[in-house]
């Protein structure tokens, strides 16, 4: 068994949509950054990749890659797991957390377990999506940007 931490963390920006676990939320400004910005998926990515000992979604999709730029991150996270798969694993769970001051996002995290587990090829209760409020602390607390954080569990074998 191999476990993998993941955390990613875009500033907000207007003019962008708000994708989060491969759901468009409605919100008046979105996540900047070279893909569509998904920190949830990210996050996701990255704890999958640091288990399998892959490095990180730097690594795998530069962002200084022109082929990447307003890419669907589920569509990375389905490469991302492929990956995975190919180094020898087996994804047992994954769970991760939203830290968000705002939109509320509760009714939108079936849809991202949903979305992500679809992505992994796993089932929907191998994948638990949170969210919490910083509670006013911090920059995601002042609203400057969202971030996440993931952990994902890996079995060798197929």
């Amino acid at each position: 068994m191999r476990a993998g931490i993941g955390y990613d963390v875009h500033p907000l920006k207007a003019g962008r949509d708000l994708i989060l676990g491969g759901v468009p939320i409605g919100h008046p400004v979105g996540l900047d950054g070279h893909s569509d910005a998904d920190v949830l998926t990210h996050a996701v990515i990255d704890a999958l990749l640091g288990a399998a000992a892959l490095g990180d979604i730097g690594k795998l999709f530069p962002s200084t890659d022109p082929r990447y730029r307003g890419a669907s991150s589920l569509a990375l996270l389905s490469t991302a797991a492929e990956a995975v798969r190919k180094a020898g694993y087996r994804i047992v769970n994954v769970d991760s957390t939203v830290i968000a001051e705002e939109p509320r996002l509760h009714p939108h995290l079936h849809q991202m377990r949903d979305n992500i587990a679809a992505s992994l090829k796993v089932e929907i209760g191998e994948v638990s999506v949170k969210a919490t409020s910083p509670e006013g602390l911090g920059a995601m607390g002042r609203k400057d940007g969202i971030a996440a954080q993931a952990i994902a569990l890996l079995e060798a074998g197929p």
